[in-house]
Formats: C-alpha cells, structure tokens, sequence
C-alpha cells in the first residue's frame, strides 16, 4: 500500500468523525514508521499532524539515577503517563504544545511543536503504541485506527546500522544487539489489536 492509497484510507475513515482523529502507526525501530507518518501527513495535507511517541523518552539524567542507560529505548524508559495525558488532551480538541526528540542530541525538547486547533487527523507513530501489556495497553482507547508496520529481522538489523553509523556511534554493533532487536522483539511479539498491517521488507 502506498502513502496515497493510506492516505486516501485515512480520510475515508476520518469522514463524518467528529472531533481529532487519532492514529497509531507503531512498530519496531527502524521499520520506517517515521518515514509512514510524515508521508502520510504529505499525502492528507493542511490539518494533519505527526506526533512522536520519542517526545517521550526519560532524560538520559533521570535513566542514569535509575539504572536504565543501558535500556534507553525500552519500553520502560518512557513517560507513559505523560504520552497518555497528552493524547487525551489533544483528543478533546485542546491546543496542546509537544515535545520532540531531537536524535542528534539524544534528549527532547519540550514545547517543540503545537498541535493547533486545525490539525484534525493526528498521526502517532512509535514502538510501543499497539503493546498489549503494561500501562501502554490504556493508550489503545485514545486511537481511532491503528497500524502495526513490521519488518524482518534482517532488514531492521541493516537499517540500524545505518542509522548509528549516521549518527557515529561507535558501539553501533553491540547497542544493537543488546537493545535494539530486543526492543523490536518486544514490539512485534507483545503488538495487537491493529487494523492494519503493514510490512515494509
């Protein structure tokens, strides 16, 4: 399926809604979620909106003090609470300002975006959206339709090593082996109840 056709699936689910539609595009890092979500928001045009789930990372000084540094990325190293405040928020059709996780300076930059009045369609892409497990499985409520993106385990490995080698991490390898793929097989074993499925090999 390609952006166009999602798009046009989108609107046509979106008509005659009343209120934000939400949608949750989740799937395993590097599946090119990111890259579905700001296509998708291309092909709608003016009110679409992405919002991404990365905006919600613990700073690297509260994962230190807990002993998560090593796990940044998992799926406890978010602010659920925090993400499930702002959907509702922004589902009731408030103005709500976002933050945005800034890669190339590993922490998140609060206030970084607003979603206004006119974004209608809100597009929601990460991990963990579609997890049926911990406090993560109360978000599935806040979203209208959910898409789960996958991609295999080969294909996600090559697209990682070409992000951190982007990014010059030098312990590419071993970060993505200890985090990383299990993150990913967290996502793809734990993810349900979507509505459509996307593989993206």
């Amino acid at each position: 399926m390609t952006p166009r056709d999602l798009a046009r699936l989108v609107l046509e689910k979106a008509a005659g809604h009343s209120g934000r539609f939400m949608v949750a595009i989740a799937g395993p890092p590097a599946c090119g979620k990111s890259t579905l979500a700001a296509d998708l928001a291309r092909e709608i045009g003016p009110g679409a909106r992405v919002l991404a789930m990365d905006g919600f990372h613990f700073d690297d000084t509260v994962l230190t003090a807990r002993g998560h540094q090593s796990r940044k990325g998992a799926p406890h190293t978010f602010d659920v609470a925090g993400l499930a405040h702002c959907l509702g928020r922004i589902r009731g059709g408030e103005v709500v300002a976002i933050p945005v996780f800034d890669r190339s300076l590993e922490l998140s930059r609060a206030g970084a975006e607003v979603v206004a009045t006119s974004d209608r369609i809100i597009l929601v892409e990460g991990n963990y959206l579609l997890l049926t497990t911990g406090p993560w499985a109360e978000l599935r409520d806040l979203f209208d339709f959910r898409i789960l993106v996958r991609a295999s385990k080969a294909v996600l490995t090559q697209r990682l090593v070409d992000r951190w080698t982007h990014y010059g991490r030098a312990d590419a390898a071993a970060w993505i082996q200890s985090n990383d793929l299990p993150n990913a097989q967290t996502v793809l074993r734990e993810s349900g109840g979507e509505d459509l499925a996307i593989d993206t090999d």
